[in-house]
C-alpha cells in the first residue's frame, strides 16, 4: 500500500506539471500583440475616421454610415445585424468560449454645426433638419469613436481562435438625441434586444475629449455624466392693463419669483458635498405687448444630476417651489418634467477591476481620476441594464493649453488623430483582460 502510494503521487505530480506547461504553452500574449497590430493599423484607423468626417450624418438617418461599417463587419467574418434602432449595426464575434459576452460601443451621428474647415478632410455636407437645410459635421468625436471600434474589431477578430468569450461591437444611431417625434438611440438599442441574444454581461464605451492631452485616458467610478431631464413650467395669470396690474394676476413676476426659487433649490436645499445638481431655465415665452400683463408665461430649463436620489429630490422641490410660490401670488404652476437620459453610472466594482488594464495602456502616470461632467451620455442606458465602463480618450495636441482648446459641440472642435491608437488598444485590452479575469 504504501508503494502504490507513493508511484500515484508521483503520477499525479508529473501530470501536474505536463499540464501547467501545456497551459502555459498555449497562453497568448494579447498585450504585446494589441500593441504591435494597432501600431500596423494605424494609418487604416486614421483613412476610417477621415472617411466618416467627411461623410456626417444626423441622428437616425446615419444610412451610408452604417452600410459602410456593415460591410466591414461581413468582412471580418461576422455574425452582423443591421436596422437596430433604424440605422444600428452589431457584430457579434465568437471566440474558443461562448462566455463571457463583452458588449463595445461606439456612436455613429453627427451634428447639425457648420465645421471650421481646420483639415483638407472637412465636412461640406448639408442635410435637412427641422424643415430646414442646415451644415453637418461630426462636431463631437463620433468619427474618431467608430474608427477606433473598427480597428479594434479587426484586431480581435484576426485571433478570434485565441479569445476567451464573445464580443458585440454595437454601432449606435441618435446619440446626440432624435428628431422631434422619432425614437432612437441606446434606449431603442435596449428596447430592440441589443444586449440580448447572446446576452451581455458588461459593455464598455469611450469618448474622446479635445481638452485632455493625447496619452491620457480619465475614468472615474460611480457618477460619471449627468442625468438630463427637460423642465417645463407654465405660469398661469390673468390678463389686464399695464396701467392698473391690481386688476389681473401678473404670471411674469411670478415667473421671475419661480426662477429665483429654482436657483435656491441647488444653492440651499441639496447636498452639494455628495453630489452636483444643476437647474437652468433657458428660455423664457410670455406677454403679448409692453402694456398689458401676460395671462401665461412659458419657463423652459434642463436639470442636471449625478445620483439617482437626488435626481428625485430635485424633481419633488421643483414641483414643491414653483407650485407654492404661483400660488402665493394668486397665480397657478404647471410643472412638467421629461426624464431624459439617466445617470451615466460606472460600475464601481468592474471599474477597480479594470484600472490595471488601461493603465497599462496609458503607461505610468497617464491615467487620471477625473471630475464628473455635468452633459449627458445615452450610454447611460446599457448601464442601466448590466455593468458598464465608460471613460474619456484624450484628443487634445500636446502643445496646446485645454482653455484654448476648442469644446465639443463647436464649428472649431479638433482631434489629434495619435489619439486613435490609444483607444483603439483600450477597447481591444478590456474585451480580453475581462474575459482572462472571468
Amino acid at each position: 500500500m504504501k508503494k502504490f502510494s507513493m508511484t500515484t503521487s508521483i503520477f499525479i505530480f508529473l501530470a501536474h506539471i505536463l499540464i501547467t506547461n501545456t497551459v502555459v504553452a498555449q497562453d497568448f500574449d494579447w498585450h504585446t500583440y494589441i500593441e504591435q497590430r494597432s501600431q500596423e493599423l494605424n494609418n487604416q484607423v486614421i483613412e476610417w475616421r477621415r472617411h466618416f468626417h467627411a461623410n456626417p450624418e444626423l441622428s437616425n438617418r446615419e444610412f451610408e454610415t452604417a452600410k459602410y461599417i456593415e460591410r466591414f463587419l461581413e468582412d471580418l467574418g461576422l455574425e452582423v445585424e443591421s436596422g437596430i434602432a433604424h440605422t444600428g449595426v452589431v457584430g457579434v464575434l465568437r471566440g474558443a468560449r461562448d462566455t463571457p459576452v463583452v458588449g463595445l460601443r461606439a456612436d455613429m451621428d453627427a451634428l447639425p454645426i457648420r465645421e471650421k474647415p481646420l483639415v483638407p478632410f472637412a465636412s461640406t455636407v448639408t442635410a435637412e433638419y427641422m424643415g430646414e437645410e442646415v451644415p453637418v459635421s461630426h462636431a463631437c468625436g463620433h468619427d474618431t469613436h467608430m474608427a477606433m471600434l473598427m480597428g479594434a474589431a479587426k484586431i480581435l477578430a484576426e485571433k478570434r481562435e485565441e479569445l476567451q468569450g464573445t464580443v458585440k461591437f454595437i454601432f449606435q444611431p441618435a446619440e446626440e438625441g432624435t428628431p422631434p417625434g422619432e425614437d432612437g438611440g441606446a434606449e431603442m438599442m435596449v428596447e430592440e434586444g441589443v444586449l440580448e441574444n447572446p446576452d451581455v454581461d458588461v459593455i464598455f464605451g469611450q469618448h474622446i475629449w479635445p481638452r485632455k492631452p493625447v496619452g491620457k485616458i480619465g475614468y472615474r467610478s460611480g457618477g460619471l455624466k449627468a442625468a438630463s431631464d427637460r423642465l417645463n413650467i407654465t405660469v398661469h395669470g390673468r390678463q389686464a392693463h399695464g396701467s392698473a396690474p391690481w386688476n389681473g394676476i401678473d404670471a411674469i413676476t411670478a415667473a421671475a419669483h419661480i426662477i429665483i426659487g429654482l436657483n435656491t433649490i441647488v444653492s440651499r436645499q441639496t447636498e452639494l458635498t455628495k453630489n452636483a445638481a444643476v437647474i437652468t431655465v433657458g428660455q423664457i415665452r410670455g406677454g403679448v405687448r409692453n402694456n398689458v400683463l401676460a395671462e401665461e408665461v412659458e419657463l423652459i430649463g434642463t436639470i442636471r444630476t449625478l445620483d439617482a436620489q437626488m435626481r428625485q429630490k430635485i424633481h419633488a422641490d421643483i414641483e414643491r417651489t414653483a407650485t407654492n410660490i404661483a400660488e402665493s401670488m394668486g397665480a397657478r404652476a404647471d410643472v412638467r418634467i421629461t426624464k431624459g437620459y439617466p445617470i451615466t453610472y460606472n460600475d464601481p466594482e468592474l471599474t477597480a477591476n479594470m484600472i490595471p488594464t488601461l493603465e497599462q495602456i496609458t503607461g505610468e502616470g497617464n491615467l487620471k481620476y477625473i471630475d464628473a461632467v455635468t452633459g449627458a451620455e445615452d450610454f447611460a442606458y446599457y448601464q442601466e441594464k448590466i455593468p458598464g465602463l465608460y471613460y474619456v480618450v484624450g484628443g487634445m495636441p500636446p502643445h496646446m493649453d485645454p482653455v484654448d482648446a476648442p469644446d465639443l459641440h463647436t464649428p472649431e472642435f479638433y482631434i489629434d488623430e495619435n489619439a486613435l491608437i490609444i483607444g483603439v488598444r483600450a477597447l481591444a485590452a478590456l474585451a480580453v483582460n475581462y474575459m482572462s479575469q472571468n
